[in-house]
């Protein structure tokens, strides 16, 4: 276990925990199933609007990033799950109010961590612009093209390599800074510095099985924006509630 001074202890797991929270998640959900998928189904009606509103106009580009980009932003607007997991943990059957309107949510520290998410998203735009436009001189403004070029071309194949990488780096320090830190502000003790150091924390301590936490999270999360995002109905909600459990296994209480 690691301890630091005035922070909360981390505890190690093992490489197989990450399927135990999916588990344990699923369970939770089957515990509040309505408001839960109707969370879902509102996220998902929101999430294909807006990559359709892009599409419509012309931004085939701009799908692809928004698509990569929503692992970097997840875990701030899983807040209702997180929500509803503490409160099934608590003996509780949340309903949809609850799991909308988090209190915790509306306070400075959130309010911090999302912005920090917000730069590193948009931050993520422009290197994705950098790495389009020194790979090609034509702008593709449908899919087709855009796919074909990716593909069916040397210099759409080193964008995709290039893309990838850096796009999975920028997610992974994501994810570094907040797979711990979002869940913990819903404790009205902790801010934002002391929740994002214990995230840091968490990684450091138990790095492979969180790097393997965050592959399941990519991999649902991309696998929800291939079905044109109607997986995502049952999926987030599930995966913020796996976020909740491993949270409580990977953080002390104090």
């Amino acid at each position: 276990m690691d301890a630091t001074p005035g922070l909360p202890a981390i505890r190690t797991i093992s490489l197989s925990a990450p399927f135990g929270w999916l588990a344990e998640a699923w369970r939770d959900l089957m515990k509040a199933p309505a408001s839960l998928l109707l969370y879902g189904l509102g996220l998902a009606a929101a999430s294909f609007a807006l990559c359709y509103g892009v599409y419509a106009t012309n931004g085939a580009f701009w799908v692809l990033v928004l698509t990569i980009g929503f692992v970097m932003i997840a875990p701030i607007l899983a807040m209702g799950p997180y929500e509803a997991g503490r409160r099934i943990d608590l003996g509780e059957r949340p309903g949809l109010g609850q799991i909308l309107f988090v209190r915790a949510a509306f306070r400075q520290d959130v309010a911090y961590l999302s912005l920090l998410l917000a730069m590193i998203y948009f931050l993520w735009g422009r290197v994705a612009q950098i790495v389009y436009g020194l790979s090609t001189y034509q702008i593709h403004r449908d899919v087709d093209s855009l796919v074909a070029f990716a593909v069916g071309s040397d210099e759409g194949r080193a964008m995709l390599v290039t893309g990838t990488v850096t796009g999975g780096v920028l997610a992974f320090v994501t994810f570094a800074l907040v797979v711990v830190s979002a869940p913990m502000l819903l404790n009205p003790h902790a801010n934002v510095f002391a929740a994002v150091a214990t995230s840091v924390r968490a990684v450091n301590a138990n790095f492979f099985p969180l790097l393997l936490w965050a592959v399941i999270i990519t991999a649902l999360l991309l696998l929800s924006a291939a079905t044109g995002f109607l997986a995502l109905i049952v999926i987030f909600p599930w995966l913020g509630l796996a976020s909740w459990r491993a949270y409580r296994s990977l953080v002390e209480d104090r």
